[in-house]
C-alpha cells in the first residue's frame, strides 16, 4: 500500500455535516473466485480513490458484493479501508437486510467506528408499507448516533421509498441524504423540493440530468473508472459551466452504459482488472462480464482514459457561457428551497 499517497489524500477539511459532491460504493477485491478477500488490494483501491478528488467512499454496498460476505468479513473489510485512508477521509458503512432487529444489531456493531456515516436501504424481498419503512428506519436511528443515508433501490429491494416517506423520516436529524436509485427523474425532483436531505443520484446515466437539477452528488459505481473524470463533472455543474460539463458526460455516457450492461459489479471489475487493480473474481452467484461485453468495453475505455488528469486545482478554471444542450428542459427543475442544505438539523 502507497502509505506516502494515503496520507496526502487524507484532509480533515473532507469531513463535512453535508453528503454531497461524489461518492464511491467500493468494489469488494478477491483473491480468486470463490477466495479470500484481497485485503491489500482493496486498501490499495481505496488510497487511489480518495487520492482522486472525490468525496467519500461507501464500504459494503451493492458494489461491494455485500450479501456474499459474511458478518466477519464486512467488518474487516471495513476495518481495512478505514486503516487506509479514515478516519480523516469519510467513510459510509453499507448495511441491508429484511429483518428489522437483524438490522439493528448490525447498525449497533459499527457505533464505535470513526464512520461519516451509514448507507441503509429499504428491506429488501418482503416489501412493506410505507409505514412499515417508517418504523423500520425508526427502530434503525434509535440504535445509533451514526448520520443515516437512505437508499432507495427498488429494483433490488421490491419496494419503493415515496418521496413523503422520506420527508418525513427527514424530521429526525440521523437522516441526513438519500441515495435515490429509482430511476425516475420526477422522484427525484421531489425530493429536492420537498426535503431537507442531501440528495445523491444513484443511477449513474442520470448523472448530469441530476447534479443540473439541483441534486447534490452521487454515489456512483462507474465513478471507479476515472473517478477524477467525475469528480470534474461534479465540479463544473456547479459552477454553471453547462457546455463543458455536457461535453464531458457525452464522453463519459458510453462507458458508462457498458458498466451496466452486465450485472454489477462485474463489468467495473472487469474494468478494473484491465486496469490492473483488481483481479477479475466475483462471488457466486454473481458471475464475470461476458467476453462480448468485455472487449465492447476495453474499446470504448481508451478514448476515456486518453482524456487529461483533472485535479481539484483545476476547480477555479475560468468560466464559460456555453448553454446544457444534452437534457431536456422539460426534465430539468432547478431545485431551490430556502435552507438550501445549508442547515442540517
Amino acid at each position: 500500500m502507497n502509505q506516502y499517497a494515503c496520507e496526502h489524500a487524507m484532509s480533515s477539511l473532507r469531513i463535512t455535516a453535508h453528503f454531497q459532491g461524489i461518492w464511491v460504493p467500493m468494489v469488494t477485491p478477491f483473491l480468486d473466485v470463490d477466495g479470500e478477500i484481497d485485503f491489500d488490494a482493496a486498501q490499495q483501491l481505496a488510497c487511489e480513490l480518495a487520492a482522486s478528488g472525490i468525496d467519500g467512499l461507501v464500504v459494503c454496498g451493492t458494489t461491494g458484493e455485500a450479501a456474499m460476505l459474511s458478518a466477519a468479513e464486512q467488518t474487516m473489510l471495513l476495518d481495512s479501508v478505514l486503516e487506509a485512508v479514515g478516519p480523516r477521509f469519510p467513510v459510509v458503512m453499507g448495511i441491508g437486510g429484511s429483518d428489522t432487529r437483524g438490522v439493528v444489531a448490525t447498525v449497533q456493531r459499527y457505533n464505535d467506528h470513526p464512520l461519516a456515516g451509514l448507507l441503509v436501504s429499504a428491506p429488501a424481498y418482503v416489501r412493506p408499507s410505507q409505514d412499515g419503512i417508517v418504523r423500520h428506519f425508526q427502530a434503525i436511528a434509535a440504535a445509533t448516533d451514526q448520520s443515516i443515508v437512505l437508499y432507495n433501490v427498488p429494483a433490488r429491494t421490491g419496494v419503493n421509498i415515496e418521496p413523503q416517506t422520506a420527508a418525513l423520516l427527514a424530521r429526525d436529524s440521523h437522516f441526513v441524504a438519500i441515495k435515490e436509485a429509482g430511476g425516475k427523474l420526477q422522484q427525484l425532483g421531489e425530493l429536492l423540493l420537498d426535503t431537507r436531505l442531501d440528495v445523491l443520484c444513484g443511477d449513474d446515466a442520470l448523472l448530469l440530468a441530476s447534479l443540473s437539477m439541483g441534486g447534490h452528488g452521487a454515489m456512483s459505481a462507474a465513478a471507479h473508472v476515472r473517478p477524477d473524470l467525475y469528480a470534474q463533472l461534479y465540479h463544473l455543474v456547479k459552477q454553471g459551466r453547462h457546455g463543458a460539463a455536457g461535453a464531458l458526460f457525452k464522453t463519459m455516457l458510453p462507458v458508462i452504459r457498458l458498466l451496466f450492461s452486465d450485472p454489477n459489479p462485474a463489468p467495473v471489475k472487469a474494468a478494473l482488472a484491465m486496469q490492473g487493480k483488481v483481479r477479475d473474481a466475483l462471488r457466486l452467484p454473481m458471475t464475470p462480464m461476458s467476453a462480448a461485453g468485455q472487449a465492447a468495453l476495453s474499446a470504448a475505455l481508451e478514448p476515456l482514459m486518453a482524456l487529461p488528469v483533472w485535479t481539484a486545482s483545476d476547480r477555479d478554471a475560468p468560466r464559460e457561457g456555453c448553454l446544457l444542450q444534452l437534457v431536456s428542459p422539460a426534465n430539468i427543475m432547478p431545485a431551490v428551497r430556502q435552507d438550501d442544505h445549508r442547515h442540517h438539523g
